[in-house]
């Protein structure tokens, strides 16, 4: 079969509990299965802490999804085989979720300000188990309350960049990020390059990450080759996933639409200790 390295949970902006992404991904029959929530280790860890990581009948790779400070882009780094109780990453990301709850109540204030019935409790029963709450738990709280027709929708004319109630967060360093990645134990691969939108700075990044996220629901076939020598230039790690959420709004509607081959993602595990 083969694998699919970046998907998310329920405790981030998934829709999927761990437990139901992980029986997806047996059920299908995916050998290895990437676990790389937004900003948090909590699903992975309820994994672990509930006896079902590690587990049989799909190798599951730890990781965490962190976005980069960029006064214009966005950039994301993603730490695979972290260890998840590592102190440092644990401090940063706690960090993250603080900044990431200071923003939801602004973004919050300001559209109640322009009259939009919504209120804090709203977004916190769609987020559900999430600590870290993001723009995706407004836009899809907003789509529920009949604001707008669509996420995609939302964030046009609302929470996008540029728009009336966008608010900025703190975010690290990109050289931050991959210190504590490696401080933990972990691989720092740049995520979705294509969606940097600036293919001189992905090439600048390379120069710091250990592998790049060639293959990718949104890379068309010459980006994927542009992306795979630009890997190979730099001798970095090739990896690939989904980005699977579990909703229809996203680039693949059902796991196991998107996979990269046994042969890469087998380069990204490591046997866990029971």
């Amino acid at each position: 079969m083969a694998g699919d390295l970046h998907t998310h949970t329920n405790y981030s902006d998934g829709s999927y509990s761990p437990e139901e992404l992980v029986a997806a991904a047996k059920k299908i029959g995916l050998h290895y299965l990437g676990i790389t929530d937004h900003d948090t280790l909590d699903g992975i860890r309820h994994l672990y802490e509930n006896g079902l990581y590690p587990g049989r009948g799909v190798n599951i790779i730890p990781g965490v999804e962190l976005s980069a400070n960029h006064p214009e882009k966005d950039i994301h780094i993603v730490g695979y085989n972290i260890d998840i109780y590592n102190e440092a990453l644990l401090e940063m990301i706690d960090k993250i979720i603080e900044a990431r709850w200071e923003r939801f109540s602004e973004i919050i204030r300001i559209l109640q300000t322009k009259k939009y019935n919504i209120r804090e409790a709203d977004v916190l029963k769609t987020a559900g188990t999430s600590r870290s709450i993001g723009r995706s738990h407004i836009a899809r709280t907003l789509v529920r309350l009949g604001a707008f027709k669509s996420v995609r929708e939302a964030f046009e004319k609302m929470l996008g960049k540029g728009s009336p109630a966008y608010v900025p967060r703190y975010l690290p360093e990109v050289d931050e990020i991959i210190d504590v990645i490696h401080q933990s134990g972990g691989v720092a691969v740049l995520a979705h390059p294509k969606l940097v939108g600036d293919d001189a700075l992905v090439e600048q990044l390379c120069t710091k990450v250990d592998g790049l996220e060639v293959y990718y629901p949104f890379h068309k076939p010459d980006e994927v080759q542009h992306y795979f020598l630009l890997a190979q230039k730099y001798n970095l790690l090739i990896t690939g996933g989904s980005d699977f959420h579990g909703a229809a709004s996203r680039f693949v509607n059902e796991l196991g639409e998107f996979t990269i081959s046994d042969t890469l993602a087998e380069k990204l595990f490591v046997e866990p200790q029971s």
